[in-house]
């Protein structure tokens, strides 16, 4: 016979059933909890796995809460690099991250996980990289932004040609775009807590356009018209670099490098800049005033999601978005997107 004990239960003024202290629900186990006859409506706290559960008349489900955590890393494209005479870089795309203890981009920390409820749509997009321009265009593309739900990761600025009037600045963007070298403006700033600003150019010899910035630091912060450094993240298990900035082109007979990460070299006498690394949300190479003319440019972005494999699993229908399937490390899964744009859910 069951047998139901208590102090003292009251109605409050709504004439709802009061009760004084906090409600324990009857604790088993899975297997205990199983070996139940049940009807719906029955409700228990499952002590393996620490949830309150309810049964609705077939099988046992989850009572609904403020959703399980989910971690991201969302990275916006790259921006194209300027062209004409000794362009700045392209910037990297806005980086954010809540994976573990990691740092996002601009200096920001790590984020708050995002809270995933399932049945859900959630749209994710891929931001591709900004076009590269040449003799004749100011500012080269911004890169378009990546997203997950409400994280909106923004473009990277395009780097400046030196062609056009007034302040020669790179273009705004996650991180800005650097400026040519006879421009008076300077690198564009990145957006708060996604990325660094874009450097300035270097007039005197030889000729040197200003590096994109990248998630980490500024342009020209290795040296002038250099690209800034990206971040490393392990959420996809192994740690890797990404989102830095192209570098400037200059008149010099080598290569600058662009940031570490996958941002693209600039152009220099005769030589060609070189593109953002796909998947990494780089900034492409300034172009130079022979040869490589024309600005390189940025790399595509990137969005990855982490959770535990025990909270849910993800809808195999994503139609519209590129990815590598759901992968495991340890206790969670994870699932890279590296283009597209689509909606996903979870249950």
């Amino acid at each position: 016979m069951s047998e139901l004990k208590t102090n003292k239960i009251s109605t409050n003024d709504q004439n709802n059933v009061a009760i004084d202290n906090a409600l324990g629900l009857k604790s088993y186990t899975t297997a205990g909890r199983d070996a139940l006859t049940s009807v719906a409506g029955d409700v228990v706290y499952n002590s393996t796995t620490n949830k309150p559960q309810y049964y609705d008349g077939s099988a046992w489900q989850e009572m609904a809460g403020a959703g399980f955590d989910t971690a991201f890393l969302v990275i916006a494209g790259g921006g194209g690099g300027g062209g004409h005479n000794n362009a700045g870089g392209g910037g990297a795309g806005g980086y954010r991250n809540s994976y573990a203890s990691e740092t996002s981009g601009g200096g920001n920390t790590t984020e708050e996980v995002f809270k995933t409820l399932k049945s859900t749509n959630y749209t994710v997009t891929v931001g591709g990289g900004g076009s590269g321009v040449g003799s004749g265009s100011f500012i080269g593309g911004r890169g378009n932004d990546s997203l997950f739900g409400n994280v909106v990761s923004v473009g990277g600025g395009g780097g400046k040609s030196s062609q056009g009037t007034g302040l020669y600045s790179g273009g705004v963007g996650g991180s800005g775009g650097g400026n040519p070298f006879d421009g008076s403006g300077t690198g564009n700033e990145g957006i708060t807590n996604q990325g660094f600003a874009g450097g300035t150019g270097d007039i005197s010899s030889p000729f040197t356009g200003g590096g994109g910035g990248g998630a980490s630091e500024a342009g020209n912060t290795d040296a002038t018209g250099a690209g800034g450094d990206g971040l490393a993240s392990s959420i996809t298990s192994s740690s890797v670099t990404r989102a830095g900035g192209g570098s400037g082109a200059s008149n010099a007979g080598s290569t600058i490098p662009g940031g570490d990460g996958g941002g693209g070299n600039g152009g220099y006498s005769g030589t060609a800049p070189t593109a953002g690394t796909t998947n990494t949300g780089s900034g492409g190479g300034g172009g130079s005033g022979v040869g490589g003319v024309t600005g390189a440019n940025g790399g595509s972005g990137l969005v990855v999601l982490r959770w535990a494999t025990a909270d849910a699993t993800i809808g195999a229908t994503r139609t519209g978005l590129i990815d590598g399937g759901v992968q495991t490390d340890g206790t969670d899964s994870y699932i890279v997107f590296t283009g597209g744009e689509g909606t996903i859910t979870f249950s």
